[in-house]
């Protein structure tokens, strides 16, 4: 009896340990900066989950925050095309090959999540996390890798 009690212990503690893993959370503000500059996807993750939450107060026509991921060097030419794209399409250029996932666009008090398949990114390859909200790539952006 010890031992299926002890063996049920381990699966309530171990299973939310390791599904939490494959996902992580960002927090955003008014301020324009997000909680996180670096992201690491496990490689044994298949899935893999961004839950986004804006804590500020401000709406997302004034003060909008999403998170889109792309290869570092795409960053740049993906942000200047967000201003194109506006706000109906969260500023990400719809069918962007370039964009490898992106969250909905929120406002002060909301929270949006992406999941994306781990097999769109390569070990060894740069990528960027970045706000396409028009300007805030300069404050609001980080580094996203595949780690062990």
């Amino acid at each position: 009896m010890k031992m299926k009690g002890l063996m049920s212990l381990f699966f309530v503690i171990a299973i939310p340990a390791f599904a939490n893993d494959c996902s992580v959370s960002i927090e955003s503000t008014d301020a324009m900066k997000y909680d996180k500059n670096e992201i690491v996807v496990k490689k044994s993750c298949k899935e893999f989950t961004v839950n986004l939450s804006h804590s500020g107060k401000l709406p997302k026509n004034v003060m909008g925050h999403n998170v889109v991921i792309t290869k570092e060097s795409d960053a740049r030419a993906v942000a200047s095309d967000a201003a194109v794209a506006g706000p109906d399409n969260h500023y990400v250029k719809p069918e962007d090959t370039r964009v490898i996932a992106f969250t909905t666009l929120i406002g002060g008090g909301e929270k949006t999540s992406v999941t994306f398949n781990v097999d769109k990114l390569k070990a060894g390859e740069a990528y960027s996390f970045f706000c396409s909200f028009p300007g805030h790539i300069s404050l609001m952006k980080g580094t996203l890798s595949v780690g062990s």
